[in-house]
């Protein structure tokens, strides 16, 4: 995920401008840093008990909507960030690096039930 997100960040500076570089590196940070830490916890519940897996995901998910509020307000009124290319970078990797942890988790999900039958 971080190296995607990085190489993807430095296509989209490239593409969009020196000047669009801190909204789309603060757009990419708060979804990958979530998407990431979400991941390495839902993956060690899961190994250690896989009943706990729906109540860290919900309580996450509670988390992470007021993170995610929070953040994107202080990245465009304190730290005064254009909105357009702020916007648009978040939205990109919130989506992209979401759908990726969904794509582990399925990966994790089968191969456990796999490797028990």
């Amino acid at each position: 995920m971080v190296i995607g997100s990085l190489g993807t960040a430095l296509l989209a500076i490239a593409f969009a401008g020196r000047r669009s570089a801190r909204e789309v590196l603060l757009g990419m940070l708060a979804p990958l840093g979530a998407a990431g830490i979400s991941w390495v916890l839902t993956e060690r519940v899961y190994r250690q008990n896989p009943g706990r897996v729906t109540a860290l995901l919900m309580s996450a998910f509670v988390g992470k909507m007021v993170f995610f509020g929070a953040y994107v307000a202080v990245m465009l009124r304190v730290v005064g960030l254009r909105l357009a290319p702020f916007v648009a970078s978040f939205t990109a990797y919130f989506i992209a690096l979401y759908l990726i942890e969904a794509l582990l988790m399925r990966r994790l999900f089968l191969s456990e039930r796999n490797r028990g039958t």
